[in-house]
């Protein structure tokens, strides 16, 4: 089989030649001409295969006529030159960068345009003198690089980054080194004159280093610690601002008085240290939105009909949120209905399985009701408009309490169980020796007290966790999980519960088993079929008819086909009907096994042969999966899907497996909740939108994606569908990353201990907090970044098997 020289598919139905290339379609082969005709060849060069096959783009783009639209859409627009930025999900290559970046080559228009690869984005800005925002786009579907744009667009916010924590970590790493290099010839007590001339001097300087370090660099230690105080919680920001502030203290009273150097350079140490386990855990994939709704998922504009003055129907392209009540919209063939309305003209055949997980398009006729969300699969039809986008069904999905909810407020890590224990022990500690040297030698009593406070701060312990958790999460991400944030993975750790969706779960979107029943085909009819079905447009069609492609074409006498019921055709004196029972002309009852299946019935000649059967085709390593993840969780289906794939599920499942079939989405997230008021921690594994709720509800929420750019409902953690059979791998290391951090724990304890014992006994000297406190720290992250990277690559050995 010939594969096409621009995008690599296969060329299936036609082969087109052109300059000794061959193609798959005439959009591969217009790029292809765009870029030779504009001196960009070098596009083939630098890999092989590196184009995307555009789609058919005809009055797709319409809606960019609307200049209320296009100006939401523009980042800038002084009425001469234009900045517009788009999601080109199919970025995915070095080629990929350099033809975007290339555009004013291919039309004079664009001024520039640039690549930001990790979020797959491109910036262009072009004259609107010389071209318009709709021709842009069509320019760049043209080429395969078709921009995403959704209704979330219309509401488009300045991105806000937030770089305190940057400068925050900057400032603190400039007094560090600065404070370590002034205080370093004090640590050994030299008497030297110059040293002794310039000591206050140097003292005082330490001083003002530290300022910016503990009112700015530790500010927020010393709010968070407040906040939990006053919400009587011992978070591990108490102990640490406490730490924080004695040593601030102390050391201001030890130069004041000319006690000593004091201990600004461990302060300074402390605080840099911290915030730097802080940055390196909340570094995330920005490129991925973890917090889609609904707006992500409908089109930012629609096709209204309306009459004019003269009575004839006119077209318009609309925003969405201005269609109302009564208004006639017209959706094309794959386009989403974005409101609940009447069908008033047209055969319509619906795709609800993204909102309800029901797998198989629902044929509808004039009259009946069509739910947003849907996405019709044939054809063009007229509707009236029932209830506007903020009142559909879909977006009453998103008006339960749990998507006001933010989980990570219930959640307590392990850093924080621990710090309440640690808090508590430690102040005892440090009330029991200053009541002890106040008896025997009031003189110490002041200096044991801070000192205790001092070294005893849990600056290990709170560097354990973020390093451990940051370092599993970029080997989650190597390994194609995606989490939101690190503390997913104290929770990932805890689960006891795994709830899956069926429908593009557990089932994979790329392809049906299809088996046949009844009276066997001729060669003739089966040939005589492949070419009817070779000319029809349905999903269904198109999938059997891969499956027969084998069979020798031939040309069609008639052809005939009715959206959402079936096809007919007749070549050489034959004919045959494909489509449902009671198109191809039969109305016997049909057995509850076979009413239950997606089939596609056939007549030859008017005698009904028998019907091809689609099974889903579930996942590789299913079965497995759910062995290994029912040895200690308990493992439950909950599928929107009707009861047809039961006995199929029952034979390939361990027994015992709980399945729920024709599940809501309230269904749904009222399983989970009841879950988890019996104690339960439940990790809810879907992949559309009538799984927001569940995954919103569940303690964690994975989503599993064909393709991580493009829409997935709001998550934790988006699993690439190659991993799918590894979860039960992701579950453990998360575990093992646990453990790691009590291990660290352990360790830093040890470290307190060395440490309280000189200060107990007042015999704490700067050098001795300046050895131990960046001691510990950086031996805290050498021993979690060896541990996390060695069960990496047991966790890829297991993957890679």
């Amino acid at each position: 089989m010939v594969n096409c020289f621009h995008c690599g598919d296969a060329c299936l139905d036609v082969e087109i030649k052109h300059e000794d290339k061959s193609f798959c379609c005439h959009g591969c082969k217009t790029v292809f001409d765009i870029l030779h005709d504009n001196d960009l060849s070098y596009y083939y060069d630098l890999e092989n295969t590196p184009g995307i096959s555009p789609k058919e783009i005809a009055g797709k783009y319409d809606f960019l006529d609307n200049e209320a639209i296009v100006e939401k859409l523009l980042e800038f627009n002084d009425g001469n030159m234009q900045i517009v930025s788009f999601l080109i999900p199919s970025i995915h290559c070095s080629s990929c960068i350099w033809i975007l970046e290339n555009l004013n080559k291919l039309n004079p228009s664009v001024k520039s345009s640039q690549v930001n690869f990790p979020e797959k984005t491109v910036r262009i800005t072009f004259s609107a003198e010389e071209n318009s925002l709709k021709n842009l786009v069509v320019l760049l579907s043209r080429i395969g690089y078709e921009p995403y744009i959704s209704l979330d667009d219309s509401e488009k916010k300045e991105k806000y980054i937030n770089r305190s924590l940057i400068y925050k970590l900057g400032i603190a790493g400039f007094a560090f080194g600065n404070i370590m290099f002034l205080s370093f010839p004090e640590y050994f007590e030299h008497s030297e004159f110059w040293l002794d001339q310039f000591k206050p001097f140097f003292r005082w300087l330490m001083f003002a280093f530290s300022l910016p370090v503990v009112f700015y660099s530790g500010s927020g230690y010393f709010t968070s610690a407040y906040k939990g105080l006053r919400s009587k919680i011992l978070n591990i920001d108490v102990p640490i601002a406490l730490g924080i502030a004695v040593l601030f203290i102390r050391s201001t009273i030890d130069i004041v008085f000319d006690l000593g150097t004091g201990f600004f350079d461990s302060l300074s140490g402390l605080v840099f240290f911290l915030l730097l386990g802080k940055f390196f855990q909340q570094k995330t994939y920005s490129y991925l939105s973890f917090e889609r709704d609904y707006k992500s998922y409908f089109p930012i504009a629609v096709t209204r009909l309306f009459k004019n003055a003269e009575g004839n129907t006119i077209e318009e392209q609309a925003e969405v949120y201005t269609v109302q009540k009564g208004d006639r919209l017209l959706i094309r063939n794959n386009e989403i209905i974005p409101v609940d309305a009447i069908l008033i003209k047209g055969n319509a055949l619906i795709d609800y399985s993204f909102v309800t997980g029901e797998a198989e398009p629902i044929s509808k006729q004039s009259g009946d009701k069509l739910f947003a969300g849907g996405k019709q699969q044939a054809g063009i039809l007229e509707v009236e408009v029932l209830k506007p986008v903020a009142q559909s069904y879909l977006t009453q999905l998103w008006s339960n309490d749990v998507f006001s909810k933010d989980k990570s407020g219930i959640f307590e890590s392990i850093t924080d169980s621990i710090s309440k224990r640690f808090t508590v022990v430690l102040l005892t500690i440090a009330f029991i020796s200053t009541i002890f040297w106040l008896v025997v030698d009031p003189s110490k009593a002041f200096n044991v007290f801070t000192s205790v406070l001092i070294v005893a701060c849990p600056c290990a312990i709170a560097l354990a966790a973020p390093f451990t958790l940051g370092n599993v999460l970029r080997i989650f991400g190597r390994e194609k999980l995606y989490l939101k944030e690190a503390s997913v993975i104290e929770q990932m750790a805890k689960l006891d519960t795994v709830v899956f969706d069926k429908t593009g779960t557990l089932t994979t979107n790329q392809k049906n088993m299809i088996s046949y029943e009844g009276i066997a085909l001729s060669e003739e009819e089966k040939q005589l079929l492949t070419s009817t079905l070779r000319a029809s447009s349905h999903p269904l069609s198109r999938s059997l008819y891969n499956m027969l492609d084998k069979n020798n074409i031939q040309t069609l006498d008639e052809f005939e086909e009715e959206v959402g019921k079936g096809i007919s055709a007749t070549a050489k004196n034959n004919s045959i009907k494909v489509g449902s029972y009671e198109f191809v002309g039969y109305y016997d009852e049909l057995t509850s096994e076979v009413k239950n299946r997606t089939t596609v019935h056939i007549s030859a000649n008017q005698v009904y042969k028998g019907c091809y059967i689609f099974n889903s085709e579930y996942r590789h390593g299913v079965a497995e999966i759910f062995e290994q993840l029912g040895a200690d969780k308990d493992v439950v289906v909950l599928s929107g899907d009707n009861e047809g794939e039961r006995e199929r599920l029952e034979e390939l499942l361990p027994k015992g497996t709980k399945l729920y079939f024709n599940q809501k989405p309230d269904d749904k997230l009222n399983f989970i909740k009841t879950h988890q008021q019996k104690g339960k921690q439940v990790l809810m594994i879907g992949d559309g939108l009538n799984d927001a709720g569940a995954l919103k509800q569940s303690n964690v929420g994975f989503v599993i994606s064909e393709n991580t750019n493009v829409f997935s409902p709001a998550c934790d953690g988006i699993l690439d569908a190659t991993r799918f059979n590894k979860i039960g791998d992701f579950l453990n290391f998360s575990k093992k990353g646990i453990k790691i951090i009590k291990w660290a724990f352990l360790f830093s304890l040890f470290y307190n201990l060395i440490g309280l014992t000189f200060a107990v006994t007042g015999h704490l000297k700067p050098v001795v907090a300046a050895i131990l406190m960046p001691l510990s720290s950086i031996s805290i992250v050498i021993f979690t970044t060896i541990a996390t990277q060695y069960a990496g690559k047991k966790l890829r050995t297991n993957i890679n098997k």
